[in-house]
């Protein structure tokens, strides 16, 4: 068993293997994973969370890492969450990103932790929001959290993230991919990343054109700015982050930062308290009420849905 107290205490002076440790205890859903969230509860809730998404190929990394790069510069605690598709041998993360974000490797100032997928949709793992909680209480001042790169269905993002970046690059037919349903709806930043590649200008126009003509915005809302970017030579990066700090600075100023982080507390108890009587509910198979109440639809006496009604209420008083 971990010392708890003893990892956080490490982990807030800075140590990256008590950082490594508590998220290994909540990837792994360690028996002390309450423990370990009730120690970081009162001390997270400072960071300034990034999300990056975008298609596979765009350079997510690449401007995960200049933009690392760029906030150490100001002097800030940066931590990276890369979230890899799962291997289908070992489960663990199949890529690696912090193989590709090498050049922070010794800075004490940067914590960079891939994390696996395993199976979970949306492009992020399912210990991801913990995940974010441990290295904010940690004490980074900005937590970057690169998506897995699946397309279009790469959502998820937006709900973990004060700001989301969604990144394109030409050539790549992601002008058509922003008009489907998701990416126009998701980003607060958008960055036409390989900006020095022919039909960067076409990108960042298509772009432009379909944000005008999903916008239903009133006077004072936020307006996606789109930033183009040579993220490998990092050209852009610095009105990248001028954006994001004008999106965060608009966000305190109408309450949007609580209201999105409110928000992202109650999905969090909501998915913990689903996983819960999910399990629970597993736990029923070969179980005589669960056999009882089956028999009973197959007679005809009851419906499934009143059977799941019975079922749940059953659960939720013992």
């Amino acid at each position: 068993m971990q010392d708890v107290a003893s990892l956080v205490t490490q982990a807030r002076e800075g140590r990256p293997r008590a950082v490594a440790r508590l998220i290994s205890l909540v990837e792994g859903a360690s028996p002390q994973l309450r423990e370990v969230m009730a120690a970081l509860a009162p001390l997270a809730g400072n960071a300034y969370v990034v999300g990056l998404t975008g298609s596979p190929g765009v350079g997510k990394s690449t401007c995960t890492s200049a933009l690392v790069t760029a906030y150490r510069r100001q002097g800030k605690r940066v931590g990276v969450l890369a979230v890899d598709p799962s291997s289908p041998f070992s489960g663990g993360a199949l890529l690696g990103d912090r193989v590709r974000m090498s050049d922070h490797a010794s800075d004490p100032g940067v914590y960079i932790r891939s994390m696996a997928t395993r199976g979970h949709l949306g492009g992020l793992a399912w210990a991801a929001p913990q995940a974010i909680r441990v290295l904010d209480a940690a004490g980074c001042d900005v937590v970057l959290v690169e998506t897995v790169g699946v397309g279009q269905s790469e959502v998820e993002i937006a709900s973990q993230a004060d700001t989301s970046v969604v990144l394109l690059a030409p050539g790549m037919g992601d002008g058509i991919q922003a008009a489907k349903a998701g990416i126009l709806e998701i980003g607060d930043v958008y960055v036409v990343n390989k900006a020095d590649r022919d039909g960067a200008d076409a990108t960042a126009r298509e772009l432009n054109h379909m944000l005008g003509l999903g916008e239903s915005r009133g006077p004072g809302d936020w307006r996606p700015p789109i930033v183009k970017t040579v993220a490998s030579r990092e050209e852009g990066i610095d009105e990248v982050v001028e954006a994001l700090e004008k999106h965060r600075a608009w966000m305190e100023e109408r309450g949007v930062l609580a209201e999105r982080r409110l928000a992202r507390a109650s999905r969090e108890v909501e998915t913990i308290a689903v996983t819960a009587l999910r399990e629970r509910i597993a736990d029923l198979h070969g179980d005589r009420r669960l056999s009882a109440l089956a028999e009973r639809i197959v007679a005809g006496d009851l419906d499934p849905y009143r059977a799941a009604d019975s079922l749940v209420e059953g659960l939720t008083e013992s």
